[in-house]
């Protein structure tokens, strides 16, 4: 109640775990399976989604709205974004000079779905392996152009603000500087940003990334920033990969402030990482206290989860040329 929800009743036809060979995001070969991508090579690639839940122009609502019901069009954007062209990679697999490229994608997605006049908010995010239910194994991200601000990032705002109408500063930024004067949260960190278990963890291994400096969207960043964004993301991706030894599940998704031209200085950039899995071999569920009632109940200690990812960290090395930290 109070919240919107899309009905997009074409998504139930959309392609499900097909062989790699029939892989509708891998390249076109000559000859072969037309793919989305009609070339015989790529390095990222942005295209509109071919099952979107919001189109730039949608269907009228097939039922009528009333005082109690109310109903509008399903009006934004909906991309893919692939991240390369092997089908077998993974994010945490491609070398830190292509997490560098995609964060530049991002930074060029958001600007320029940002600036349509229908999209209140820019939601970047990527769903990795079967326990988050993909349905395509290739590597790639999605992002929502919503006409409205969802309600997770709605709450953010509403304690952002209140936290700054309070005591007159932000409030991430108070996080952070608690978990790095506390220390055993960190998992990693640079010049410009550092990631943590939060002390607020729902999910056993939860990682969020926050920016050093107070800045709300990608396009704030400086070159030094989205580099330092690049390597950080490296470092927590593979982390993950190594703490069961296997390509870890998550939903990674960043949060940023709105589109909508209200004034939201007091809200801070920040990456979340939502991993299933509580064990090599078990799930993290949400179950009747986490759906029924907005409660998450989690069976570890965010201080010994950040110490085990910790532990895992590895330098990231760039290869390029002026690609450094």
């Amino acid at each position: 109640m109070g919240e919107w929800v899309a009905t997009a009743t074409h998504r139930q036809t959309r392609t499900f775990l097909p062989p790699a060979d029939f892989c509708p995001l891998c390249p076109t070969k000559p000859g072969g399976f037309p793919t989305e991508i009609p070339e015989p090579t790529y390095d990222i690639v942005a295209f509109e989604n071919r099952f979107p839940s919001l189109q730039p122009e949608p269907p009228a609502p097939a039922v009528e709205a009333s005082e109690l019901y109310p109903v509008r069009p399903g009006v934004g954007v909906c991309e893919v974004l692939v991240y390369t062209p092997h089908h077998n990679s993974t994010l945490a697999a491609e070398p830190i000079e292509q997490i560098h490229q995609l964060v530049e994608v991002w930074t060029d997605r958001f600007r320029e779905l940002s600036a349509l006049e229908f999209v209140e908010y820019v939601f970047i995010f990527e769903n990795k392996g079967e326990a988050i239910g993909v349905t395509l194994h290739h590597p790639h991200g999605q992002i929502y152009a919503y006409p409205f601000i969802p309600p997770r990032v709605e709450r953010e705002l509403e304690q952002s603000r209140a936290h700054r109408d309070k005591t007159g500063r932000c409030l991430l930024c108070d996080i952070l500087a608690g978990e790095r004067t506390d220390g055993r949260r960190i998992v990693a960190s640079n010049d410009s940003f550092a990631a943590y278990v939060p002390f607020f963890a729902r999910y056993p291994y939860e990682v969020h990334i926050a920016s050093a400096r107070h800045l709300q969207t990608l396009t704030d960043m400086t070159g030094a920033e989205q580099r330092d964004l690049a390597s950080i993301l490296k470092t927590v991706l593979v982390a993950y990969d190594k703490l069961f030894d296997l390509s870890f599940p998550y939903m990674m998704v960043l949060h940023q402030r709105p589109t909508d031209g209200g004034d939201y200085d007091y809200y801070h950039f920040h990456i979340e990482f939502y991993p299933p899995l509580r064990t090599a071999t078990k799930l993290k569920y949400l179950a009747g206290s986490e759906s029924g009632a907005g409660m998450f109940i989690n069976d570890t200690l965010a201080e010994e989860k950040a110490a085990e990812l910790r532990a895992r960290v590895a330098p990231v090395v760039w290869q390029k040329e002026g690609g450094g930290d």
